[in-house]
């Protein structure tokens, strides 16, 4: 048997294809087997006041399409676009890799890995904010 395995603390909220699941008062362990299941820890979810960096909104955008709170096809053009936007910037190897990454599983229609890859620029993307600052 293959798919995720989802750990959850005590009274860990998690989204699983649109539906809320909380924990309860001990830790889980939980194998999902469903291919292509839609699954965001909402401790992990980015509000959409925090969205106020280039990295952060095109991680939202990630984050509404596993939500099912965006279009599919809408939500790959956004996020190819804005992917590409942050190609400009980040261009040493790693970022590079990491920005490949989510082109590939925006493709592929994995926004989770999407997720994942743009999360990865997010400390890079503070230290050039504070670098651009001071």
């Amino acid at each position: 048997m293959s798919g995720l395995v989802l750990k959850l603390g005590p009274h860990e909220r998690v989204l699983v294809n649109g539906a809320v699941i909380e924990n309860g008062a001990r830790r889980s362990r939980f194998s999902i087997l469903t291919p292509n299941a839609n699954i965001l820890r909402l401790r992990d979810a980015i509000h959409p006041d925090e969205a106020n960096t280039p990295v952060r909104r095109v991680c939202y955008v990630a984050q509404l399409v596993l939500s099912g709170d965006a279009d599919v096809t809408e939500g790959k053009r956004q996020l190819l676009r804005g992917i590409e936007q942050l190609s400009q910037v980040f261009d040493d190897g790693d970022s590079r890799r990491l920005l490949a990454a989510a082109t590939d599983a925006v493709l592929e229609k994995q926004f989770y890995q999407v997720l994942k890859a743009l999360r990865a620029l997010l400390p890079r993307e503070e230290r050039l904010m504070a670098a651009a600052a001071s």
